[in-house]
């Protein structure tokens, strides 16, 4: 086994939304008295791509009603904060999932203190790939697996994550379906709060690898606020979670988006698949803040990955090769990945390798 490798990412921070100055004084000072920096979003479409990955986030009664127009997802460690002066926003609160409504200045010793709990200074965080197929049948989950399967090799707790409830589930792709363990039915009536070393135990495992996916049952509506809970979780637990999204995100799938900090977009090296994954990425694009594309071969007319790029308007992160030893082998229960040894395995150890790079350059 190599040596543990880990995924360092910058510091995870309080996140404050709010555009009121007099508020934000008072929130730096409180921050400072607790002795941690944070983050800081003037609205919602600031905090958007952000709020998954806080520790802590704080709402300004500002931006309520600015929270509730723009549909936020819902996360635990929510909190609502106003000043006495203000108009008392407890019913608002209710409707943003807040835990807490803290009204300054007598919530201040109490605000210190939990800032103090979630500064984040000695937590990093997992990095979240999520990966969905431009088109179906792209291979999105195999290389969701992959990725995970060789975060794991590489020595990482890797988390993989099915958010697609139609998908057939992966624990198949790993060959673990007859590992016991706790799947998503058994979180869907969860509160939106979710001890992270709780799931980890719970999760179907082997070694360094963990599975959250879904049971041979009939699919049930995943609240958002599971899927973030989860994530969240697994972030504060794992180094590496990979989400295997779908095409057709329902309110779950979106949260996941969220939550992520890179999507790799599989698309297969034809024309039709090129158009279909255009009208993904439209549909996409609007939850995700970092998008490349990965192309698939063989290429029976000759399309190029850069010219699949160019077409698409992304990077191209990658280009991966036909392997038929791949589809052999999970038809056996061989995880994608595992042997360490070709195309995927390759493709998958050099997307690995690039995080581990960012994350480190980043904190």
């Amino acid at each position: 086994m190599p040596p543990r490798t880990s995924t360092a990412a910058p510091r995870r921070l309080p996140l404050v939304v709010t555009a009121d100055e007099r508020l934000l004084d008072d929130l730096l000072r409180l921050a400072a008295l607790a002795g941690t920096d944070v983050d800081l979003a003037a609205d919602p479409a600031a905090a958007r791509s952000r709020q998954a990955a806080a520790p802590l986030v704080l709402i300004g009664a500002d931006q309520a009603d600015a929270y509730l127009r723009a549909r936020m997802p819902r996360r635990p460690r929510l909190v609502l904060v106003g000043r006495a002066d203000q108009d008392q926003p407890w019913q608002v609160a209710e409707l943003l999932g807040a835990e807490h409504v803290a009204i300054l200045p007598a919530a201040e010793p109490w605000l210190v203190d939990r800032l103090t709990d979630n500064g984040g200074t000695d937590k990093p965080a997992a990095a979240v790939i999520g990966v969905i197929g431009g088109r179906g049948g792209a291979g999105a989950s195999v290389l969701a697996g992959a990725l995970s399967v060789t975060a794991a090799r590489l020595g990482m707790r890797s988390l993989l994550v099915d958010a697609d409830p139609l998908g057939g589930g992966l624990d198949l792709v790993l060959g673990w379906e007859q590992i016991d363990g706790l799947r998503w039915p058994a979180l869907a009536d969860s509160d939106g709060r979710i001890d992270p070393s709780a799931l980890a135990g719970a999760l179907p495992c082997r070694g360094d690898l963990g599975l959250l996916s879904w049971d041979r049952g009939e699919p049930l509506p995943l609240p958002a606020a599971t899927m973030t809970a989860a994530l969240d979780a697994a972030r504060r637990e794992r180094d590496v979670v990979v989400v295997d999204l779908p095409r057709r995100p329902d309110d779950a799938a979106i949260a996941a988006m969220h939550a992520t900090d890179r999507v790799l977009v599989l698309v297969p090296a034809e024309l039709r698949a090129t158009a279909a994954t255009a009208r993904v990425i439209a549909d996409i694009q609007r939850h995700c803040t970092d998008l490349s594309l990965v192309v698939r071969g063989p290429a029976p007319g000759r399309l190029r990955a850069r010219e699949i790029g160019r077409t698409l308007g992304l990077p191209v992160t990658g280009v991966l090769q036909s392997e038929p030893r791949v589809s052999r082998g999970l038809e056996r229960g061989d995880a994608p990945g595992s042997s360490g040894r070709g195309p995927l395995a390759e493709l998958c150890q050099r997307i690995v390798a690039g995080l581990v790079d960012r994350t480190a350059a980043a904190s």
